[in-house]
């Protein structure tokens, strides 16, 4: 082993140049982090798409028409959403929104009425000054709107990219599975394959299980909210549609604002508003959420809890709706690479141990 002093100078040197390569690695994977959100829902959406494609090769289709197809279905199903949703979400989340300030003196009165008890509470409420200190500024409402625009003008952007993405892998995905397989050995690349394809399956129960949710919450919410006269029912139906994609927190996401709004109406409407959230969470996230999963993806809710915890907590709310999928792909590679080699003999008993504290 050579250790003269030179040597030593060369291997600092070494040492040193692998230790920048490895931060500036670091640094560039948290600058694109959005980024690689942004490709992995599209792998995901890609997985999900195949499964029909595939369906159309099993039926004499080339894969060129059979992709063409889905994905023109996806694009009609879009088009189709845009066309009788969006215009429903935009008028009505413009009457929300010019209407704040009414809600907000309506919700201010309400909660006056609730603390007669406490006068200088009651005094302070009612001081004008606070009204303009809470709402926007002219100047603040411009600004924001400006924002606004240009953030969908940029998210539109995204969108047609996001969608070109999907196509491109849609069509040909060989070349990519081949590339992927090649960053293993060999002998590994059967247990590769094998993770990816549960990791399809688990993609395509996970969108499927959101969707029939969904749209359960998303009913449910339309016709409680009209028999209640909330105004914006639309806003809230749509919420409560995607709400299930952040298990828990979309809970809070999609019942806070109509329960506010209610509360402007009067304390009882927002109580039942209360009420039925709470219900229908329950009912969708203890019962029927569940056992879709446990169908589909084989899940237990405590991994997708913790997921988007962990998830949420480092990367925000985009790492929130990621979570569920990430921890699939996590769980299809964990049971494919080690548990296949694992012998489960004697697990029953041992578990047993656990809970009995048989010591």
């Amino acid at each position: 082993m050579n250790n003269s002093p030179e040597s030593r100078g060369i291997n600092g040197i070494k040492l040193l140049f692998i230790a920048a390569f490895i931060i500036v690695g670091l640094w560039f994977v948290h600058e694109i982090v959005s980024t690689l959100f942004f490709f992995f829902f599209a792998v995901v959406l890609t997985m999900v798409l195949n499964a029909p494609v595939m369906w159309l090769i099993s039926k004499k289709f080339s894969r060129t028409a059979a992709a063409l197809l889905v994905f023109l279905g996806l694009i009609i199903f879009l088009g189709a959403m845009f066309w009788l949703v969006i215009p429903r979400l935009l008028e009505q989340g413009t009457s929300l929104v010019n209407n704040l300030p009414d809600y907000y003196l309506d919700l201010k009165m309400q909660v006056v009425s609730l603390v007669d008890d406490y006068p200088a509470l009651q005094k302070k409420l009612l001081d004008n000054s606070s009204l303009s200190d809470s709402l926007p500024s002219t100047r603040m409402i411009v600004m924001g709107v400006g924002r606004f625009s240009i953030s969908l003008l940029g998210s539109i952007f995204f969108f047609i990219i996001f969608l070109s993405v999907v196509a491109y892998m849609l069509l040909n995905p060989i070349p990519l599975i081949e590339t992927y397989l090649l960053f293993f050995s060999e002998s590994q690349r059967p247990k590769a394959a094998e993770a990816l394809a549960k990791s399809s399956k688990m993609m395509e129960g996970w969108l499927w299980a959101n969707f029939v949710v969904g749209s359960i919450q998303a009913v449910c919410v339309f016709f409680f909210l009209s028999f209640m006269g909330v105004p914006g029912i639309w806003v809230w139906a749509a919420m409560a549609l995607f709400g299930q994609l952040i298990p828990r927190l979309g809970f809070y996401l999609m019942a806070v604002p109509p329960i506010l709004i209610g509360l402007s109406i009067s304390p009882s409407t927002a109580m039942w508003v209360l009420v039925f959230y709470l219900a229908l969470d329950e009912i969708m996230a203890d019962f029927v959420m569940p056992h879709i999963r446990a169908t589909v993806m084989n899940l237990h809710p405590v991994l997708s809890l913790f997921a988007m915890l962990a998830m949420a907590s480092a990367f925000g709310l985009a790492g929130a709706l990621v979570a569920t999928p990430f921890i699939a792909f996590v769980k299809a590679y964990y049971e494919t690479f080690y548990l296949s080699t694992v012998t489960k003999q004697g697990l029953k008993q041992q578990v047993d141990v656990v809970l009995l504290r048989k010591i």
